[in-house]
């Protein structure tokens, strides 16, 4: 049985990419970038950044239309531009807090022209750094506030806000699966889900398949983010690198639920990686997963679960890499 899944590259991947240290990869034109795209096999889709790709709205949507790649979704960036940066939901300006509302809503609208009914959107300059640097109770119901108030712009289109621990703010607001599920429910609209980073829960300390499963109970998982990492920072790696049954354990609970959705990869090229090898070698992973899954069964790995004992089922997992 086939996972009911599509599978998508975030846009930018091919482009610039820098840290504080180097330069890994050069600014390359959105066309250049979305014909790139095509040369990864199993790619159906792509997930662009607004602004990124979208200085000239519409010449960036055109762009992306006559292309013809299917949009998983589109990802609001509120943390790059210098205005954001004491805050964008969170901002004790409420203007910027009413700017933050403005581009999620502008991104709905964005999404429906594309063909995608999907906004996903990762505050990460939302937080604190210190104590007593802020009021924790008025930036959560800023944040509610905002995402409240987008949410209520169009029902055709879904808002699915991303967690992760930290950076840019040492502590995020939305810093795990907990939270943002307790957004969802504050929020209180059916168009209001969480994407789920796995590199994010990860860092988090999360067993990714555990919350992941928590996330489809409720509803509320909208949307992944596949990548990996050591889970002290967020290396964005080739998914199964280091964490090989979490991978495995995480699409087993989306086949088990049936969840129809959109898995994306977000993984980086560093020290002169190939940037478009990485991206096929990340697919190539992902098909590998899927048939790790077929190989072991999953009437087999469901009695793993049901009879709980690991003396028994830790072997057979690894008799099935043989």
């Amino acid at each position: 049985m086939a996972l009911r899944v599509r599978h998508s590259v975030m846009v930018g991947l091919l482009g610039r990419q820098s840290n504080r240290f180097h330069t890994y990869t050069p600014e390359r034109p959105l066309a250049e970038r979305l014909d790139m795209l095509r040369r990864i096999p199993g790619c159906e889709g792509i997930e662009p950044v607004y602004p990124s790709e979208f200085r000239d709205l519409a010449a960036g949507a055109r762009a992306i239309r006559e292309s013809g790649w299917a949009v998983s979704a589109v990802n609001l960036n509120v943390k790059g531009d210098d205005h954001w940066r004491n805050g964008s939901f969170t901002s004790p300006d409420p203007a910027i807090r009413a700017a933050a509302v403005r581009d999620l809503r502008i991104c709905m609208d964005l999404a429906a022209e594309l063909g995608s009914d999907l906004v996903t959107c990762c505050p990460l300059i939302d937080g604190h750094n210190y104590s007593f640097q802020v009021d924790y109770v008025a930036q959560w119901r800023w944040l509610v506030e905002g995402v409240r108030e987008a949410a209520g712009h169009r029902d055709d289109v879904r808002i699915s806000m991303e967690f992760k621990p930290s950076e840019e703010r040492n502590y995020c607001i939305l810093a795990d699966t907990g939270r943002s599920l307790h957004l969802c429910n504050q929020v209180g609209r059916e168009n209001v889900g969480i994407t789920y980073d796995m590199g994010h829960a990860l860092v988090a300390k999360e067993a990714p398949a555990a919350t992941t499963a928590l996330a489809l109970e409720a509803g509320k998982l909208f949307y992944m983010h596949f990548n990996d990492n050591g889970r002290e920072w967020d290396w964005d790696m080739i998914p199964g690198s280091v964490n090989v049954w979490d991978l495995v354990e995480t699409l087993y609970y989306l086949d088990r639920a049936d969840w129809e959705g959109w898995l994306c990869y977000d993984v980086l090229t560093r020290s002169g990686d190939d940037v478009l090898g990485v991206q096929v070698a990340t697919l190539e992973v992902m098909r590998a997963a899927e048939a790790l899954l077929d190989k072991i069964g999953r009437p087999a790995l469901a009695e793993m679960i049901a009879e709980g004992a690991p003396h028994r089922s830790v072997p057979a997992l690894w008799r099935a890499l043989l």
